[in-house]
């Protein structure tokens, strides 16, 4: 569909209070894919819209449906859904703001995390506009307490997002329980074939809505990316933000929930305001979060994808990738938080050499390239802070009334014999002792040795069928060192406190020590993996190197490296059965498979080796084997052949009647004489003679057959007598006297 140029919210028919409401708010002109929306929704027709996050779609569909509600009737009339809560807050926001004119109207959101019972209360009251996530609105329609017997439009708000978090087929449901007369409109930034098989499942007669991406909010965000070697990404992180010139609020995101915490904590540490946000915690902890980043309360806000769904402050400057996304989808969403409704923003994305397919995949998705830059140096964060140090002092000059100040300076100076000269470096020198002018060596990497960055290539979009196609501007398959040792310089031994029992592999740690450390995969040797740590061979490292590799984490654990003494020996362990991997193992060099194997290699014991030396096998050669020469077969019985199962032949000879069985052990004694013999005070033991007397058959000892049981047979009227003559308990007739 093509765009409709619309100069003002009045050309589009709307109500007196809502353009009043959208004129305190700063809404002049609106964004094409409200002008393309706002017109069909009026007009009662189903719409399914593509645009990007940050394009103005809550405006698009909220106007048009606020225009056709019923404020006499309290029941739902409008269900938004929504994949988080945050964006459910979000949009039952803006919705309030624009109907801020219209009396009567409530707007309720559902989500989950919040109190059943308030919800219940508060649909019990009534509300025109529901807005939820769809796990939510589900449990009240099972309960029966959301009634959408009355609905007239229902929306589904980045559709994309739901389907990938697994809410679909919930949708799905919902939609099925919902009246077939309802108006629907669909929005998501991508339209994947599950989506347009919803839409045409449910959307009558659909109008296509796409905006292209020129429009969205990639085109008013500089994008930028660092290539992560040789230094920490917490010290880069740092080292960016103090440059920073337009730095006002930032959103970095991670992949996990508890790197949220531990990023946060850290920034925390090193002075900045910052908190995280991720999904658990509860949701009024959340809503106070977002709500101290709007007030300036709070600078930073450590997130993952999904908890920062939904997220819309204005003062957010700058989106820092600090993980890579899995996929363009989710980098579209995140730099979506900064450069919303016309706004300038910053995205900043930190990749690592393994992940450089992923950035061009972003570049193909967004169709812009994506500018690389350095890492500030030592000189750019000082010359920075002195630059706000410079602004901070014009400010209050101007701001402040200095008179009082300027007193006690004279007074200070004509007691102590001191000039002004003296005493302003003085006082500077306290100004800034919590964030010190002069940047510090140790405790950010500054002394790695990095290599300068690579000059930034163009832009170049793939075939038709994807082929990269000829690359001119890089040398083939030409890498220059990122840490250089001197040549021929001596190898040593270190410890590093991940290995076998952390799930660690030799390729992990050679690609963390290669990455953080900028050293060449080629200078790293011999790693042997044990339980909990191991060990690496590598040249002779420098110290703030050792420190900037300490805190590199594997699999979660710190390596803390160090070397290791001379002569200092571990006790090595056998691997378990079934374990994969080699603890000699050599990056850039493949194992020789012609070789003997190492179990069957002789090895030399070691110090504290508890296993037994290797099996000696005699390794002579055999003589042929001669048919003539095989011993005699035994002889086989031919009468005990019936004892065995099938008739088995077994080469055993009869055995004869007289003959004493194995079992029967000593000769037998009757009970009570002496033992056959005696060792030492052991009591004797009990045995019983054998009875050697032929058994009777069975018909034999049967018993004689008990006579048939007579039934008595008693006349009318007679009472049974006891049984028991003679019983004193037995009595017919009355009880004697004296009972």
């Amino acid at each position: 569909m093509t765009e409709t140029v619309v100069e003002t919210f009045a050309e589009l028919k709307l109500s007196a209070p809502i353009l009043q409401a959208l004129a305190e708010v700063g809404y002049e002109t609106p964004s094409p894919i409200q002008a393309a929306c706002i017109p069909l929704l009026m007009a009662g027709q189903d719409i399914l819209g593509e645009a990007q996050t940050g394009t103005g779609k809550t405006a698009a569909f909220a106007l048009p449906f606020l225009e056709r509600l019923d404020l006499a009737d309290k029941r739902p009339q409008i269900l938004v859904l929504t994949p988080t809560r945050e964006l459910a807050i979000q949009v039952a926001e803006a919705f309030q703001t624009y109907a801020r004119y219209l009396r009567d109207f409530h707007v309720l959101p559902i989500y989950g995390g919040q109190s059943m019972v308030v919800q219940l209360r508060q649909l019990s009251r009534g509300a025109q506009v529901i807005v939820g996530t769809p796990g939510r609105v589900m449990d009240h329609l099972e309960r029966k307490s959301l009634d959408l017997s009355n609905l007239k439009a229902l929306v589904l708000d980045e559709a994309d997002e739901m389907l990938r978090m697994g809410f679909i087929d919930d949708v799905d449901w919902i939609l099925e329980h919902t009246p077939d007369t309802r108006q629907t409109a669909l929005f998501s930034a991508t339209m994947p074939d599950v989506i347009r098989r919803v839409a045409h499942k449910h959307l009558k007669d659909p109008r296509e809505i796409k905006i292209k991406a020129a429009t969205s909010t990639v085109a008013t965000t500089r994008q930028r990316y660092w290539q992560v070697r040789g230094v920490n990404k917490l010290d880069a992180l740092t080292r960016i933000l103090e440059v920073e010139e337009d730095f006002d609020a930032a959103i970095i995101f991670v992949r996990t929930k508890i790197a949220t915490e531990e990023l946060a904590d850290k920034l925390e540490a090193r002075g900045y305001a910052a908190a995280a946000i991720n999904g658990d915690m509860t949701q009024g902890l959340r809503e106070r979060v977002i709500e101290q980043l709007k007030s300036s309360t709070l600078d930073i806000l450590v997130a993952t994808d999904v908890a920062a769904r939904g997220i819309d402050v204005p003062r957010v400057t700058h989106v820092i990738n600090y993980d890579i996304p899995y996929d363009t989808e989710a980098y579209v969403h995140r730099i979506g938080r900064t450069g919303r409704a016309g706004r300038q923003g910053n995205a900043i994305l930190f990749v690592a050499p393994r992940e450089r397919g992923m950035l061009r995949a972003i570049e193909r998705a967004t169709r812009q390239p994506i500018e690389q830059i350095s890492l500030p140096t030592r000189e750019d964060v000082q010359g920075r802070r002195v630059a706000q140090l410079k602004q901070q002092i014009l400010d209050s000059i101007e701001a402040e009334d200095m008179q009082y100040f300027s007193e006690v300076l004279d007074q200070l100076a004509e007691e102590n014999d001191l000039s002004l000269e003296d005493i302003a470096p003085a006082l500077l020198y306290l100004v800034q002792r919590e964030r010190p002018l002069q940047v510090e060596e140790q405790g950010t990497g500054w002394a790695v040795a990095t290599a300068p960055a690579e000059a930034p290539r163009k832009f170049e979009e793939r075939g038709e069928h994807g082929d990269r196609g000829e690359r001119s501007d890089r040398p083939p398959r030409e890498r220059a060192p990122r840490h250089e040792f001197a040549e021929g310089s001596k190898s040593q031994r270190y410890r590093i406190e991940v290995g076998r029992n952390h799930n660690a592999t030799p390729k992990e740690i050679v690609g963390a020590i290669a990455n953080e450390g900028g050293i060449d995969g080629r200078l790293i040797g011999q790693i042997d993996l044990f339980g909990d740590f191991s060990t690496v061979e590598l040249p002779a490292l420098p110290e703030p190197l050792l420190n900037v590799l300490k805190r590199t984490r594997v699999r979660q654990q710190p390596l803390n490296i160090r070397a290791l003494a001379e002569g200092e020996v571990f006790e090595k362990k056998r691997d378990p059965v079934g374990r994969s991997g080699s603890r000699d193992f050599r990056p850039d060099s493949r194992p020789d498979y012609r070789s003997e194997s190492r179990d069957s290699a002789p090895r030399k014991p070691w110090q504290g080796d508890s296993r037994p030396a290797p099996r000696k096998t005699d390794d002579r050669p055999r003589s042929p084997y001669n048919f003539e020469d095989r011993p005699a077969r035994p002889r086989e019985s031919t009468e005990r052949a019936g004892h065995f199962a099938g008739g088995e032949r077994r080469p055993y000879p009869p055995r004869d009647s007289a003959e004493r069985r194995p079992f029967d052990g000593p000769a037998k004694r009757s009970f009570g004489g002496p033992p056959a013999s005696s060792f030492g005070d052991a009591p004797p033991k009990r045995s019983f003679a054998r009875d050697d007397t032929p058994r009777r058959s069975f018909d034999e000892r049967a018993p004689a057959p008990r006579e048939g049981f007579a039934k008595p047979a008693f006349k009318a009227g007679e009472k049974p007598k006891s049984s028991f003559k003679g019983s004193k308990s037995s009595f017919s007739g009355k009880p004697k006297k004296g009972w």
